[in-house]
């Protein structure tokens, strides 16, 4: 799932004063929000043959269609909490809202792939406007122990979006209401939109945002232009054979990177208000794990992907059958996280993220076993469900305490940019999984090797689980304490899944 961060955010209420009162529908409404980011996350991973049929979407098309969202939305999710700080979150949060929902609807009535494609891009933009005002809206209506409920209910409740996004696309795909097909997935969205739109209009309070906030539009520039510079390529480069101007993309992306660095830095210096607070690029700890993020969301939801690649494409499930087939992973990424939140993060620490990528590296050698012997004529899902539950199950165990380590190493005033920074490289990550991912297995796919695909992404998934395993030992020992979070339980500041469990699964993880 994806809880986005938010810069800066404002002081709770002073719980002397009277609790505002309409403000548990202002936590529905936020949830609502946030479930209808993950379910477009993950609900379009199972249109795929629709969309290929329909609109004749390749490999590339596809691919762009599920990763450019995640794209636009990573690469302005920080900006858009700095838009919420200048001109007041419930404006930002109405104006994204309003924008998410028209976007859906554009995106259903999309009359070709390039099209589908832009509003897709123009949706994870709406989406990074409306997320990071979520957290803010909570912190300013809600104190003390209420603030404790509102997460211990948020996250589970968007777990469950990330579980839902795949199985709730494939059954609208397969029943074909009204000979809608795929483009119910993103209608789904209109009527919830509008009616947590009227809600938010009429008892979402009021107030002002901070007009001495300066908005660092270049910086936000170069964040933009270098993840595109970096996706283009990926998703673009196995369909043309890898030409040299992939190659100088890629590395235009990393000079980007680097003078988006020095440029808020200078910002700093000269006095103005950085999108990121220079002092978070300063901690090895935190751009670590930023690197560790990447990896970890880039390979889960990658492997999701092929996963659901490899049931519709490989062996024909249909839609509905393919989101049925992503359960055991679900399920078995809800386990690892209720074990590791519950029983290991506190008592064992870092360690449990080194649990967590062995039983992954686990997982996808039963699977790879299991790959090696199946008999296509017979195949189903139960196949490979012992090998796929494990894999969610070591998955499930580092989403419940990534964030919180990474955040230990983050100083109070800056838990804030942090957070959107956290939120911003999970959905990148996830953009760029899903290019290189897809990008392995239809190299194979399209040669009739479905297996093979599968294969291959297995071998880039363990390499990940490497790298990220060897991170692991540059994060701090202990999570910070939750008392230090001002009261906010650090595995709910920013979204674990999903994430969700982003089944998108981001999970915004996905699971």
């Amino acid at each position: 799932m994806e809880v986005s961060g938010v810069h800066n955010p404002s002081p709770t209420p002073d719980e002397t004063t009277e609790p505002y009162r309409w403000r548990w529908l202002i936590l529905v409404v936020m949830i609502v929000a946030e479930i209808m980011d993950l379910l477009d996350a993950s609900i379009v991973n199972v249109a795929g043959p629709d969309l290929e049929k329909s609109l004749g979407a390749g490999s590339v098309g596809l691919q762009w269609v599920i990763g450019g969202y995640a794209l636009t939305l990573g690469a302005g999710l920080v900006l858009g909490g700095r838009l919420g700080d200048r001109h007041g979150r419930r404006r930002m949060f109405l104006m994204g809202l309003a924008a998410f929902t028209t976007c859906s609807l554009l995106c259903a009535i999309a009359p070709n792939i390039g099209s589908l494609i832009a509003f897709r891009l123009l949706q994870g933009t709406a989406g990074a406007i409306l997320l990071p005002q979520g957290l803010g809206l909570l912190r300013e209506n809600f104190s003390g122990p209420e603030l404790t409920k509102v997460f211990a209910v948020f996250g589970p409740v968007l777990g469950l979006g990330g579980i839902v996004g795949p199985v709730l696309g494939g059954f609208l795909i397969e029943g074909d209401f009204f000979g809608l097909g795929w483009r119910s997935v993103f209608l789904v969205n209109l009527p919830i939109g509008i009616a947590a739109l009227i809600v938010a209009a009429r008892f979402v309070p009021k107030k002002t945002g901070d007009r001495a906030v300066r908005v660092d539009m270049a910086g936000a520039a170069l964040v933009v232009v270098s993840c595109a510079l970096l996706v283009l390529p990926l998703n673009q480069g196995q369909e043309e054979g890898w030409p040299l101007w992939t190659w100088l993309s890629m590395a235009a992306s990393a000079i980007g990177f680097v003078l988006f660095a020095l440029h808020q830095r200078r910002a700093a210096a000269a006095g103005r208000e950085p999108l990121v607070t220079p002092g978070l690029l300063r901690k090895p700890a935190f751009t670590v794990g930023l690197g560790g993020i990447a990896l970890f969301f880039g390979g889960l939801i990658g492997s999701q992907l092929v996963l659901t690649l490899f049931l519709q494409i490989g062996h024909r499930f249909t839609a509905g059958e393919a989101g049925l087939g992503n359960l055991p992973l679900a399920v078995g990424t809800a386990i690892g996280g209720a074990v590791s939140g519950a029983f290991l993060a506190d008592r064992i620490g870092r360690k449990v993220l080194q649990i967590g990528p062995l039983v992954q590296l686990a997982g996808a050698a039963v699977l790879w076993c299991e790959l090696d012997g199946l008999d296509a004529a017979s195949f189903s899902i139960w196949d490979i469900v012992p090998g796929v539950a494990a894999a969610g199950v070591g998955a499930g165990l580092v989403i419940a305490a990534l964030f919180s380590f990474i955040l230990a190493a983050v100083d109070d005033d800056e838990i804030g940019s942090a957070s959107g920074v956290l939120s911003a490289v999970q959905a990148v990550g996830g953009s760029i999984g899903v290019a290189v991912f897809g990008s392995v297995f239809f190299a194979r796919a399209k040669t009739g090797d479905f297996t093979g695909g599968f294969h291959r992404a297995l071998i880039v998934q363990a390499g990940l689980l490497v790298v990220f395993l060897a991170i692991t030992f540059l994060l701090p020992r202990k999570g910070r304490p939750e008392e230090e979070q001002h009261g906010i339980n650090p595995e709910t500041t920013v979204d674990g899944t999903g994430t969700g469990t982003g089944t998108g699964t981001e999970q915004h993880v996905t699971a």
